[in-house]
């Protein structure tokens, strides 16, 4: 994770839909997002913040396994945000 440059580059991000997972523990915060996304249409961005550490390797293997695309993750304090692109 590069949180400078992904930072920058998400701030600019158009959302179509928020998900707070924080505070919530593996798997959650995924299921969480699994349940979000699929009720997005093919195109629509998922915001997902959390503050589960394992979060990191998990969204990674979600989008390589599912095909939507992690556009930008970000971690600040603590607090990990994904923007999500569903295919």
């Amino acid at each position: 994770m590069n949180p400078d440059m992904n930072q920058q580059a998400a701030q600019g991000q158009h959302v179509d839909q928020k998900l707070d997972a924080s505070g919530l523990n593996c798997p959650l915060p995924l299921l969480k997002a699994k349940q979000a996304i699929n009720a997005l249409e093919s195109g629509q961005v998922l915001e997902l913040i959390c503050t589960d550490p394992g979060s990191v390797r998990d969204f990674q293997v979600f989008s390589e396994q599912s095909g939507h695309q992690l556009l930008h993750a970000v971690e600040a304090q603590g607090i990990y945000s994904y923007w999500l692109r569903k295919k």
